[in-house]
């Protein structure tokens, strides 16, 4: 007699993870602010809601939040990532870790937004439609360069999806 056993797992990706790893992206902007001033309180919770809104959409491609001197990112600047698991699985892994001491003299705070694929597959209605929950309207513009490179320092992920966040680092 043999006995076989089979699993069987279903994520669906919800509001409440989408929140939880939006949650981890605003604590590492206060942990900015609290290091460097910037963002301001209403702009992390505006930030906190947008990741929200893309992440459960699937829009999300990247998204960057730093200081920018010259036309380049500077360290301390942080992007995240997003991706799905497609049944792996990923770390979940405290958020923080942004340096203190960098040189932000002459730089501004500034985010950068990039879209998912399965935002292109929309209709222009669609998109527009999309737009208007947002907590904030983004522009159009030409994406910094940067002065030094991206190092992978951290995944927060949850329901299936991670984002993985790189962080500047100076030559």
């Amino acid at each position: 007699m043999s006995t076989s056993y089979t699993l069987t797992e279903t994520n669906t990706f919800t509001a409440t993870h989408a929140k939880h790893m939006a949650a981890k992206v605003a604590t590492d902007l206060k942990r900015m602010q609290r290091l460097y001033g910037s963002p301001g309180d209403i702009d992390i919770d505006r930030y906190e809601q947008e990741v929200i809104v893309f992440l459960k959409a699937g829009y999300l491609g990247t998204v960057t939040y730093g200081f920018w001197r010259n036309g380049d990112w500077i360290e301390p600047t942080i992007r995240y990532t997003a991706r799905d698991l497609a049944g792996a699985s990923a770390n979940d892994d405290d958020p923080g870790r942004i340096r203190p001491g960098k040189d932000i003299s002459d730089a501004k705070f500034y985010s950068y937004l990039t879209y998912a694929t399965a935002w292109d597959k929309l209709s222009d209605s669609e998109k527009a439609s999309f737009r208007e929950a947002l907590p904030f309207k983004r522009g159009g513009a030409p994406e910094p360069g940067i002065s030094g490179y991206f190092v992978q320092d951290q995944t927060y992920s949850s329901g299936g999806r991670a984002i993985d966040r790189t962080s500047v680092r100076s030559f």
